[in-house]
């Protein structure tokens, strides 16, 4: 069984070939950061317009990696939201027209999903499992029970972490994406405990019982420390200092979300588990001091932590792929009238 997988939700531009045994034959990504760059954000038109002109020959070039042609499909898969609804659609009518021209089956893909499964095709997470979505638009903690079954057990109430990432870099002056670039500071304060006393920024909902995050909060603590600091360009090592002192605030939030879904994960599995995982995935997922911070949290609750490379933790097409693989194998089809959806909770399935 070889699937295409088709990703065009954002702004990159990814098509890849997975196999019925999880190897990844092929995994193109085009990025469209110098198109945004100058934005500091990604403009929907223009992201749209780059997937058309790009997809085919992405496409082509997935095929030729793989070694195969596209009379060896056994089906397409691509993402159908949530996501910008014009490069959505991009992806989607690609992959449709496809899966129609070779009769071949299409399953169209919930891109939240397709992240939360990832682990399932580089580690062979069993489920049930406890499952962290941390992404550019999404902030989430579910039990994920099988494919297509999906708890909610605690969302963001406002932003999303990653969005809170690239503003609160932003407000220092760091380039788009802003997250890589706030980590890659924050490695380099200097006097990490003076950053914490001179900077120091709050935990938003930590304590509650239940699993929520907000993050809005932290994203204006930031900016009312950057206007407090001398006008004009920013000096690096106050830049390194805040960002050191924004991610020890996130890693400790995020750990203490996370312990409470873990606590409501045993006492509703008890020891009917043997190996509980708890599963880590969306771009966030790539910073290395949640990483962390996460598997120092579940190794205290005997959890393995598990998170993809971090190639993988971005779009790409082989986590559609994957996921087409997962629904095609469950006999989990779609039809070619399937719409495209710009919001698409995981827990509806």
């Amino acid at each position: 069984m070889k699937l295409l997988g088709i990703e065009t939700s954002c702004d990159e531009t990814a098509a890849a070939i997975v196999d019925g045994e999880g190897n990844i034959l092929s995994n193109l990504v085009l990025s469209q950061l110098e198109e945004h760059r100058v934005f500091g954000g990604v403009v929907p038109e223009i992201a749209a317009r780059a997937h058309l002109d790009h997809l085919p020959k992405l496409i082509e070039a997935a095929l030729d990696d793989a070694g195969i042609t596209i009379q060896d499909l056994d089906g397409v898969a691509a993402t159908c939201g949530p996501g910008l609804i014009g490069g959505v659609m991009v992806g989607m009518m690609a992959g449709k027209a496809i899966a129609a021209a070779r009769d071949i089956p299409f399953i169209g893909v919930n891109h939240l999903e397709a992240h939360a499964l990832t682990p399932r095709l580089t580690d062979d997470v069993e489920f049930p499992y406890l499952l962290l979505l941390v992404s550019g638009g999404h902030t989430q903690i579910l039990l994920a029970e099988d494919v297509g079954r999906y708890k909610l057990w605690g969302t963001t109430v406002d932003d999303a972490l990653g969005e809170c990432f690239d503003k609160s870099a932003k407000l220092m002056g760091l380039p788009y994406p802003g997250g890589p670039h706030l980590e890659k500071a924050a490695a380099q304060c200097a006097d990490q405990a003076a950053a914490l006393e001179r900077f120091p920024l709050p935990r938003p909902l930590k304590g509650r019982k239940d699993c929520d995050f907000s993050f809005s909060g932290l994203k204006t603590a930031v900016r009312n420390h950057v206007e407090k600091l001398p006008p004009g360009k920013l000096r690096m090592e106050d830049v390194s200092a805040i960002s050191f002192s924004f991610q020890c605030a996130v890693c400790e939030t995020v750990a203490d979300r996370a312990e409470k879904a873990i606590r409501r994960f045993r006492e509703t599995y008890g020891k009917k588990i043997t190996s509980p995982a708890f599963v880590a995935c969306g771009g966030v997922a790539a910073n290395m001091a949640l990483r962390a911070a996460l598997k120092d949290l579940t190794q205290r609750h005997d959890m393995s932590f598990i998170a993809p490379p971090v190639k993988l933790c971005s779009d790409n097409g082989a986590m559609i792929a994957w996921a087409g693989i997962e629904r095609l194998k469950r006999g989990m089809t779609s039809p070619l009238d399937m719409p495209a959806r710009p919001r698409w909770p995981l827990d509806e399935g």
